[in-house]
């Protein structure tokens, strides 16, 4: 069973260890807080996290959908206890809500990254950028694709113009509820591969998975005649089976994605950015008022968009705070452990200096 989810000869290799300490392998095909489903050879078993697995979660994060985990199966009912993660290939992360420097993992060991935008007045090129910077970051192909064609007068247009920022990936134009754009879709979903829908809230990617699989079986919403804006359907991470024999993964919605360690994945966005700076007159241009600027150049010829800038500069910013935060907390957990073994020491020595104490 676990061969039409991906499991291969690497992932054998890699679960060996496991296999010998009598585990099963099994697959996250949905991610819930206390427990998920994962798909086994057993069938699909409800699993909870074992105790150390539950604390060492607290600082390197639950398991998510994709993940290829090992579990002990209960004889006789359909539960499992997950006792290990094996190492991910690609992750799509953003930062947590809740957290400056802790990654939160969206979509484990997936090929292709899509990200979905409604082609309405929800489109923003700034979030767009976000999403590509941490898509390209994941180490999966991502593409870009403009849902609900039929609700936009100029598709072709709007398309153009986002290519211009997709960074070289494709831009696919959909209309799920008319057919258009399917199957341009689909020629991206290689049998044996998973693949990721990634996008704000009711930007039609329930309606899509539902177009891929030739069924209603995601709810959907209609858009908010207010706003444009759709309305929050899927309520988890959630991994099914394509006609095709590919994996689709459908996301609850993300107004935001908050980026942490995503150098690469910035720098291949902005590339037109990057290699203006190379021309600048000097190597550690600011970008403001030195001679011989290229950046600053481009944007007085109208060559370089000026939003598209200072949001490269915002991003470049967050990146840097959370770099600090991180180096914070870290050093912070340091002097806790110092503290630690200061007063373990202390404790020792008295001991050793009052035996009958």
């Amino acid at each position: 069973m676990i061969e039409q989810y991906g499991w291969s000869d690497a992932l054998r290799l890699a679960f060996e260890p496991h296999a010998r300490a009598g585990h099963l392998a099994g697959r996250i095909i949905v991610q819930r807080r206390e427990v998920n489903l994962v798909a086994t050879d057993l069938g699909t078993l409800s699993a909870r996290l074992s105790g150390r697995l539950r604390h060492e979660a607290r600082e390197a994060g639950h398991p998510a959908a994709g993940d290829w985990v090992a579990l002990s199966a209960k004889p006789g009912e359909a539960t499992a206890i997950i006792h290990a993660v094996l190492p991910r290939r690609t992750a799509f992360v953003r930062r947590a809500a809740d957290s400056v420097q802790t990654l939160q993992v969206i979509a484990a060991n997936i090929d292709v990254v899509f990200i979905v935008t409604s082609m309405n007045a929800d489109l923003n090129p700034r979030r767009l950028e976000r999403f590509l910077a941490a898509a390209w970051q994941s180490g999966a192909r991502p593409v870009v694709v403009l849902t609900k064609a039929d609700l936009c007068e100029q598709p072709e247009d709007q398309a153009a113009a986002i290519a211009t920022l997709a960074a070289g990936c494709p831009v696919l134009v959909v209309s799920a509820r008319e057919r258009i754009g399917i199957g341009g879709l689909m020629a991206h979903i290689t049998p044996g591969e998973t693949c990721v829908l990634i996008g704000s809230s009711g930007v039609g990617k329930s309606t899509l998975v539902n177009a891929l699989l030739g069924e209603e079986r995601m709810a959907t919403q209609e858009i908010r005649a207010a706003d444009d804006r759709g309305r929050h359907t899927t309520s988890y991470r959630q991994l099914v089976l394509l006609p095709g024999g590919g994996l689709l993964l459908d996301t609850p919605g993300i107004r935001e994605v908050g980026l942490v360690d995503a150098e690469m994945g910035l720098g291949t966005v902005f590339d037109d950015i990057e290699r203006l700076a190379q021309d600048c007159r000097f190597r550690d241009c600011g970008h403001s008022t030195e001679p011989g600027c290229a950046v600053r150049g481009a944007l007085e010829a109208g060559l370089l968009d000026a939003n598209r800038w200072a949001h490269f500069q915002k991003l470049n910013q967050e990146l840097a705070a959370a770099e600090l935060a991180k180096q914070g907390a870290a050093q912070e957990a340091g002097r806790r452990r110092l503290a630690v073994q200061q007063r373990t020491y202390r404790s020792t020595r008295k001991n050793l200096r009052n035996p009958d104490s």
